[in-house]
């Protein structure tokens, strides 16, 4: 999958296999064997592709975008989960503030 779509780049830019080996610094055979399939690009020449061609690394690979059900939830409710902010522990006296807040009761806020 890789090989098809690096051939499908290096012909939108309209170039050789050989101009695109000097590009990433290995020989036209090697380009070949990626392209078709017998060989694949080290992680240093997906690097070297992806910016090249100006894409990810992910595009590269053929992996899909990051799917939105990916992220993580939790009720602010919910005592039994350590909330977080910046890679420290929000304390509980500021977790029954934020709670408030969100209630729109303001009551002891100072």
């Amino acid at each position: 999958m890789i090989g098809q779509t690096i051939r499908d780049l290096r012909k939108l830019k309209k170039m050789s296999q050989s101009e695109l080996a000097k590009v990433v610094g290995v020989s036209q055979t090697t380009v070949t064997a990626w392209e078709t399939g017998k060989a694949e690009p080290s992680s240093s020449a997906i690097s070297s592709l992806a910016d090249y061609f100006n894409v990810t690394t992910d595009y590269l690979l053929g992996r899909p975008e990051k799917k939105d059900d990916d992220t993580k939830t939790a009720d602010i409710k919910d005592d039994d989960v350590i909330f977080t902010y910046e890679g420290r522990q929000i304390p509980k006296e500021d977790l029954e503030l934020i709670r408030r807040i969100m209630r729109g009761t303001r009551n002891d806020i100072k």
